[in-house]
């Protein structure tokens, strides 16, 4: 008889203990930043009514939910009338339809949990993973951008991120960019999530993709042509790359300018100019709303950003580090999301960091601090004999009642092999409460580093510990 697999389902993961605590260590973080910006929290199911989610991702994205079947006398059917949520914008959306008139007029949330994806696993990427969601609802101003920036930044700087870019974009601007191509606005949705996997396919493959769907060579060249960003501009000589490295303000502006440039002889399609020109000024907005904040310095205009999410309507958003392919988070501003659910368009921004890939590059740089990962326990307490068993509960008691982590030996057992099993899990210190230590009242201290053993009086265990960490 064969064993049964032992492995978790492709693109899931078990976490062992020194796992949750690094994903508890960067979700309080995070949490910490989003509530120094008056964000409250919020929670939703895992699963969804399935009609809440289709429609909302674009065709693509539809094929990536996780449909449930539906169950009992109904599961020959092979339908399914559920599914496990795909992101949590959807669901917040549904949400503040579902109580607006219980929510206040900018009603800010972050929300931290897991969602589900039939992707393709890779190098952080998941099919199970946490989302760190943080938006505004009710105001169209930029500076709700500028906060929730501001706030993704603060995060990964408390995070000890340096070299993170926010790169920006605006929907409309894409909009304007692909219309100068001359692509059909049937075609642009589909155009877009080809166009949002331009670093992934490159050039060539987005040119194969967007043929696919039907889009003339000159139409998918001119759309690329205009996306190109720092490598035309400095084939061009309208950027110089060496200031834009080390001036990115001024070269956000020159960035800008160019783009308004692009659209301003485009004399036949005034409207074309208007929503080009709009979306340049909210961008340049942003930026300077900005420039006092962490934000500042890292912030990059990238025409070449798309993000392929079709329910974004402006400003799109997307943070990345040189060595991780893809993003460490991203998102947007979504006005007409709620309206799908409520009926009326409720004005909405949000940000959303990737808990898994911050994750995965901050192991890779050894970025976590030595005491997250090196012990579960500032000691562990010893048990001598059978007899002393009452007395090592009580002194664990004692000690965690101080505040301090307290590990117990389950069992009476060799001191030799307490000790190693101590020192197999990083504990520090031994605390051993033998014959002659409760004779006269004290407690031995074993530093496994160092090898030294010292007794205390019972009282001033507590302290000498923690004089003995520091």
């Amino acid at each position: 008889m064969s064993s049964a697999k032992t492995q978790p389902a492709r693109g899931m993961r078990d976490f062992l203990p020194a796992d949750v605590r690094k994903r508890e260590y960067v979700i309080g973080v995070i949490k910490s930043v989003y509530e120094r910006y008056g964000f409250e929290p919020l929670e939703t199911p895992a699963v969804e009514n399935i009609e809440t989610l289709m429609g909302k991702y674009g065709e693509e994205g539809n094929q990536l939910i996780f449909k449930i079947l539906k169950r009992g006398e109904h599961e020959k059917s092979g339908e399914a009338d559920l599914a496990l949520r795909y992101d949590l914008t959807v669901p917040l959306a549904r949400v503040v339809a579902q109580y607006q008139n219980e929510l206040p007029k900018f009603f800010k949330r972050y929300q931290i949990q897991p969602v589900w994806r039939a992707d393709r696993p890779a190098r952080g990427r998941f099919r199970e993973f946490y989302q760190c969601d943080v938006d505004v609802l009710g105001s169209k101003s930029m500076v709700v951008e500028a906060e929730l920036i501001a706030a993704a930044s603060d995060a990964l700087v408390a995070l000890r991120f340096k070299d993170f870019t926010i790169r920006l974009n605006h929907r409309e601007l894409m909009d304007a960019h692909m219309s100068a191509s001359m692509i059909e606005k049937g075609r642009r949705a589909a155009a877009l999530v080809t166009l949002d996997k331009l670093d992934k396919i490159g050039i060539d493959g987005v040119k194969l993709e967007l043929a696919a769907q039907g889009i003339p060579e000159r139409s998918a060249e001119t759309i690329l042509y205009r996306m190109m960003n720092r490598t035309f501009l400095a084939q061009t000589g309208r950027l110089d790359l060496h200031q834009f490295s080390t001036d990115r303000p001024e070269a956000n502006l020159q960035m800008l300018n160019f783009q308004y440039t692009s659209f301003k002889g485009l004399r036949s399609d005034p409207e074309l100019e208007t929503a080009a020109s709009d979306s340049i000024e909210a961008l340049k907005k942003i930026v300077q709303f900005t420039k006092d904040t962490s934000a500042s310095g890292h912030i990059e205009i990238d025409p070449s950003l798309a993000r392929g999410l079709s329910y974004y309507t402006g400003t799109i958003m997307e943070i990345n580090v040189p060595d991780l392919p893809g993003s460490l988070g991203g998102g947007g501003r979504y006005d007409n999301l709620v309206g799908m659910f409520l009926g009326k368009d409720v004005p909405a921004c949000g940000f959303s960091l990737g808990l898994e890939r911050i994750i995965v590059v901050m192991s890779e740089r050894t970025m976590f601090p030595a005491e997250l990962v090196s012990s579960p326990a500032d000691m562990m307490v010893t048990i001598w004999n059978e007899d002393s068993v009452g007395e090592s509960l009580a002194l664990a008691t004692e000690l965690r009642s101080a505040g301090l982590r307290v590990d117990l030996y389950p069992e009476p057992d060799k001191m030799g092999k307490q000790f190693k099993y101590a020192s197999s899990r990083n504990i520090p210190f031994v605390l051993i409460v033998g014959d002659d230590e409760r004779e006269r009242g004290e407690v031995a201290i074993k530093d496994l580093k160092s090898g030294e053993q010292r007794s205390v009086r019972r009282a001033a265990v507590a302290s000498a510990i923690r004089t003995g960490k520091n």
